[in-house]
């Protein structure tokens, strides 16, 4: 029986999935891992994967195709650029990979764009051509599909979402170093520094928060009628909303799919955010619809597996 892998590379450890062909999840692991820069490193992940296609009935051979996401760009070809926040060597994990499943095709998919093809394999974007997720959380990621094909970019910074320029007014920097841009506002981190600003410009004591990523709170606060929360999820919409309508006069999408952990909120908040695009939108871009992702964590996982079944 042919078989498929997902795995879904984080700092500390990896997530596998284990598929069949029609996109039927079988089976998950998970790997501890850390530094993914030596044989030992490498025989720790190979290993993984030959001990959960043990348990579930396969062998090496049986795996046609090994995806993997990872946190920074891929290009056209598949070559991954910069990792500035995981220490992995793509080329000396491939080749050990190949080495202990030689009939598989293995790709490296970037995990927001990994995320869109999830949400296409087998998630709420199933059956659309075109569409685009918006992945919140930490920070703003992004996936594009056009034609039933995803836009990775010549140089791996397609779907860079979140680095959209939404405030040339803006004087603090973005984690990229330029200013203004998405991600200080739409993500949990801008929607944090968006309520503490709300409640300092109104002269209210903020909710206690758990970290400067707490949106929970803050999306409970809202419910709760407290005014700063209304005004930093409005400013969230707002620009949102502005970025959206960019992207639309770009690749005009059948939907917006909204993932990540800020996803969670999304009843809260969807009805403004539409409101905010149609604001902004061109007017044939209006009936694009703005829907909640399905697949939560799973979905790179899933999307990877698809990218290199995709490739076989």
């Amino acid at each position: 029986m042919d078989r498929v892998l997902g795995i879904d590379i984080g700092g500390t450890s990896i997530k596998v999935g284990l598929f069949s062909t029609e996109g039927t999840l079988d089976a998950v692991t998970k790997i501890p891992t850390g530094e993914i820069v030596s044989e030992a490193a490498f025989a720790v992940v190979t290993n993984g994967l030959k001990a959960l296609l043990r348990e579930n009935g396969g062998e090496p051979d049986d795996v046609i195709a090994i995806g993997l996401d990872v946190p920074g760009p891929v290009d056209d070809d598949g070559e991954v650029g910069m990792l500035a926040n995981i220490e992995l060597d793509p080329d000396g994990l491939k080749a050990a990979i190949l080495r202990e499943f030689p009939r598989a095709n293995l790709a490296f998919v970037n995990d927001a764009n990994a995320a869109a093809l999830g949400e296409l394999w087998q998630g709420t974007a199933k059956g659309s051509k075109s569409f685009v997720l918006i992945a919140i959380g930490t920070g703003v990621g992004g996936g594009v599909v056009a034609n039933g094909k995803l836009i990775s970019g010549a140089f791996g910074a397609g779907g860079e979402i979140g680095h959209i320029t939404v405030n040339r007014d803006e004087t603090e920097s973005c984690g990229c170093g330029r200013k203004g841009c998405l991600e200080q506002y739409a993500s949990a981190k801008g929607i944090v520094n968006g309520y503490k600003a709300a409640c300092e410009e109104l002269g209210v004591t903020p909710v206690q928060l758990d970290g400067p990523t707490d949106t929970l709170s803050i999306f409970n606060a809202h419910r709760a009628g407290d005014k700063a929360a209304k005004v930093a999820i409005d400013k969230m919409c707002d620009y949102l909303g502005y970025a959206m309508a960019q992207i639309s006069a770009v690749v005009d999408p059948q939907v917006y799919l909204i993932g990540g952990g800020v996803g969670g909120g999304f009843k809260l908040y969807s009805e403004d955010l539409r409101t905010a695009y149609r604001k902004y939108c061109l007017a044939p871009s209006a009936s694009t619809r703005i829907l909640p992702a399905s697949l939560g964590n799973d979905a790179a996982m899933y999307g990877c597996a698809f990218q290199a079944l995709s490739e076989h």
